[in-house]
This record gives structure tokens, C-alpha cells and sequence, in this order.
């Protein structure tokens, strides 16, 4: 299925329909500049983040100082996949990006990534973003091959058949590393060696999982770092949060997808407030229920037909919107300058002709490397 999906998402045309997505739901950088450094080159530190060399903050006098955001991911352009994949990056690393553009504090305490800024908290409005990539109605405006075709619906139906079946093995991942790190940490002292950690792995695995994971428990990287320890707990409460937040959009306005309430609600009810208020408070706040994983059970509850059926309409709805509106914009706007660099090469600024300019010389840029690849 990625295969077939491969020639819709074309990884040149990546930001472009990351900048495109967000521009739609109205989502605002605030004056923010923002450098994202996006292809894998030899020596490379091996994973994708997001961090802000300076917070977004209101001063004493009253004026505002727009954040400064750096991130990076590893994609190959020549790979299969790696435009999908970039996508999920950009829409997940530009979330953190804007919530952490429009906390409006009078601190920069209030807008930095470490506590009391809980990972929940955090990974909410990210994985929020990068779930929409996954909705048909996403990919029947966004997904489209180099003729400017939108991906048939068919290739989406056969990647819903091929994933949804199994998207409850995902929460049980999820949860074994929290309970894992659980009974390691009440492990007495004297039964702390490698043999018996390695075999709490494997006894957490099949009792979460059902059997040995394809992906080690102790290969985890949070496990092993100290200062991501107990730190997957907030992927499994954000997703929780993710979930009950899209239910609440959905049952408030009936879409998601360039829907452009999503940015002005989430700066709101989740961005402005920064670290001054509690995770659990600005889930409740908004959506009017404390959190819990009823969204999320009943998401992964819903039949094959019945998600195929649902999503069929949505990317339907799209499909008409498009055909029968307007052409898209020949420029967008997000209020940021965006940089775009390969190491220490300047590609493209947006201050130089605008961030949709940015984005084609990004993508010949792209372009031109993968031809000349051996």
C-alpha cells in the first residue's frame, strides 16, 4: 500500500502542503521565525525534534517576542514512503511549532519545552496535527501525484483495510512502555541486573501485547535516556487527548480538514495559556468532558466498513469542494519567516518572495538532488 500511495506524496512538494493545510485552518506563527533543516546527510543526529532557541513571550512593556524555532528530520527523498513520512514529520514538528509561537505569557517560563510543561501537554497539539494526514478528506485535497491528480480513493480504502484491523496493537505498545518502566522502577535493588531486566521486558511484552513485540521493549529510546524517563505515559495521554479533541470538532463543526475555526480554538483553548494552566484542565475546558480514552476506544471500536463508508463520504465532500471553489491560492501566509536549509546551505527563505516562493525553490531544490543522486 505505502507503494501505491508513494507517487501521491511526493516529498518535494512536502512543505508546500504542510504550509498549505495549516494556512487553510487559519493557524498563525505570530511573527515567528522558523528554520527547518529536513534531509538525512552522513553524520546526521538520528532523529527528528523541534526545539526554540528563543520563547514566545509578552514583555513588561507590553510587546511581544516572537519565538525562534529550529527542527530537523532525517528524510530520503529516493526512499518509498519518505514523502508520507516527511509529511507526518512536518504536520507533527510545526504543531509544537505553532502552540509554542502563540503562548501569550508575560515570562518566557510560561513557553519553554521543560517542566512544569508536561509531555501531554506537549504532544497534544503535535499529534493533534499529524493525525490529520491519515483522514481521507486530508488526503483528498493534499495527496496528489505529479499531474496534480488526488489519490483515488481505492489506494486509501485498501490502506484503511490494511491498518485499521490493527490499530489497537498501537495503544498496547504504547502502554507496555509505561509499564514496564513501572515495574523496573519497583524491581528491589538486589534483582536490578541485565538478566533480569531483559526478562521484565519480555514478561511485560506478553502480557500487554500478547507475545514479543517487533519492536523490543529495551529499544525504546526514552527508557534509556534519563531524562526521558517516565516520559511515554504523555504520548499515551496526549493521543487520548487527541482523540476526544477531534470528537469534539467533529460533533462542533462536522470537519477537521481546512476547517478555519481549527487555529483560532486551539490558540485559545490550548496554545495561549503556555505551562500557567494544567493539561488536564484545558481538555476539560474545551471539550467539556475530563479526558479519557472513550473517543479513542470507540475510534478503534469502529468497524472496517463502517470507518470505509465514513471516510468515503469525507473524501467525497472534499473532492466536490475542490471541483466546484475556487483555484489554490497563489500565495499563503502563515506570519513567520521559514528557512529552509541542507546543513549549512541556504535553500530558500521565505523573507525573499514569500513562503509559497520558499516552497518551490524547496522543492526544485528536492528535485534536483534526487536526480543527481547515483
Amino acid at each position: 500500500v505505502i507503494q501505491k500511495m508513494d507517487p501521491y506524496f511526493p516529498f518535494s512538494k512536502s512543505v508546500e502542503m504542510y504550509a498549505r493545510s495549516y494556512a487553510a485552518m487559519k493557524i498563525d506563527y505570530k511573527g515567528a521565525e522558523m528554520c527547518l533543516d529536513l534531509l538525512d546527510r552522513k553524520g546526521k543526529y538520528s532523529n527528528g525534534f523541534c526545539h526554540w532557541p528563543v520563547p514566545a513571550w509578552v514583555k513588561p512593556d507590553g510587546s511581544w517576542q516572537p519565538s525562534r524555532t529550529n527542527f530537523t528530520s532525517l528524510a530520503d527523498p529516493s526512499a518509498v514512503g519518505s514523502g508520507h513520512t516527511a509529511l507526518v514529520t512536518l504536520m507533527h514538528e510545526a504543531g509544537h511549532a505553532a502552540h509554542f509561537a502563540n503562548i501569550k505569557q508575560p515570562s518566557p517560563l510560561f513557553s519553554q519545552e521543560r517542566a512544569p510543561t508536561s509531555v501531554a501537554y506537549a504532544e497534544n497539539q503535535s499529534m493533534f496535527l499529524d493525525s490529520l494526514v491519515e483522514d481521507a478528506a486530508w488526503m483528498g485535497h493534499y495527496a496528489r501525484n505529479s499531474n496534480g491528480e488526488p489519490i483515488p480513493f481505492d489506494i486509501v480504502e485498501e490502506r484503511i483495510k490494511s491498518t485499521h484491523p490493527f490499530a489497537v496493537f498501537k495503544l498496547r505498545a504504547m502502554l507496555a512502555v509505561s509499564y514496564f518502566e513501572k515495574a523496573l522502577y519497583e524491581l528491589p535493588n538486589e534483582e536490578v541486573t541485565p538478566e533480569r531486566v531483559m526478562q521484565l521486558a519480555d514478561e511485560v511484552e506478553k502480557s500487554i501485547q500478547g507475545g514479543f513485540s517487533p519492536r523490543p521493549l529495551l529499544s525504546v529510546p526514552h527508557i534509556l535516556s534519563d531524562e526521558a524517563s517516565c516520559y511515554y505515559q504523555g504520548y499515551t495521554l496526549a493521543e487520548m487527548s487527541v482523540h476526544q479533541t477531534r470528537e469534539w470538532f467533529k460533533k462542533q463543526y462536522g470537519f477537521i480538514v481546512d476547517n478555519p475555526k481549527v487555529g483560532p480554538t486551539l490558540e485559545k483553548a490550548y496554545w495561549e495559556c503556555g505551562n500557567s494552566k494544567n493539561f488536564l484542565d484545558i481538555v476539560r475546558d474545551l471539550t467539556g468532558k475530563d479526558l479519557s480514552g472513550d473517543a479513542w476506544t470507540a475510534a478503534l471500536e469502529e468497524s472496517v466498513e463502517d470507518r470505509i463508508i465514513r471516510e468515503r463520504a469525507e473524501y467525497d465532500e472534499m473532492i466536490s469542494k475542490l471541483s466546484s471553489g475556487d483555484a489554490e491560492e497563489n500565495d499563503i501566509d502563515l506570519n513567520m519567516v521559514v528557512e529552509f536549509k541542507d546543513g549549512d546551505e541556504l535553500i530558500a527563505n521565505s523573507s525573499d518572495g514569500g513562503l509559497l516562493s520558499a516552497c518551490k525553490k524547496f522543492e526544485a531544490f528536492v528535485t534536483s538532488k534526487i536526480s543527481s543522486d547515483p
